[in-house]
């Protein structure tokens, strides 16, 4: 209450800034560093355990439509839980080397047309009464918005010598 106060009270350019600053910062802190963490943490796990190869050999032949290595397919399927944890996926495959900067620019358009899908299913549909037998449609369009944005982006790089 009083930081809402404190909000509306301050006129001058630099207590909004310092406001906005330490809104900005406890967003980072409480909301999308646990799930980037979270993120290098299964990553990581998946490594160890042999999983991330198995799956990357499950899904080869899919994530090859645009070039990709088959563990690819991990940031996409974060990505409907939490963007931030798709990005952690994306920097943990970056920083093993299992992906490049290449690949990584194929598949962030993909994570934002997802972006947090799951999380969605409560706070938007949910409270906007969206009826739940359309859910699954909505989630198609989901994988159609990321698989055009993947296609875009390759056909892009391809085009421009990248």
């Amino acid at each position: 209450m009083a930081e809402a106060a404190a909000k509306k009270k301050s006129k001058n350019i630099v207590s909004m800034f310092v406001v906005g600053a330490r809104d900005g910062w406890n967003i980072g802190i409480n909301s999308l560093m646990p799930n980037v963490l979270f993120a290098f943490a299964i990553i990581k796990i998946l490594q160890v355990t042999g999983l991330m190869a198995i799956l990357g050999r499950i899904f080869a032949p899919v994530m090859a439509l645009w070039g990709l290595p088959g563990e690819a397919i991990m940031v996409n399927v974060t990505a409907l839980l939490s963007m931030g944890g798709a990005m952690g996926v994306c920097a943990g495959l970056l920083s093993s080397g299992v992906i490049n900067g290449h690949d990584a620019t194929i598949l962030l358009p993909a994570v934002f047309v997802c972006g947090g899908q799951i999380q969605n299913l409560g706070r938007i549909l949910g409270t906007a009464e969206v009826n739940p037998r359309f859910y699954g449609l909505l989630y198609s369009l989901t994988f159609v918005n990321a698989v055009i944005a993947m296609t875009v982006m390759a056909t892009v790089l391809k085009v421009t010598g990248h």
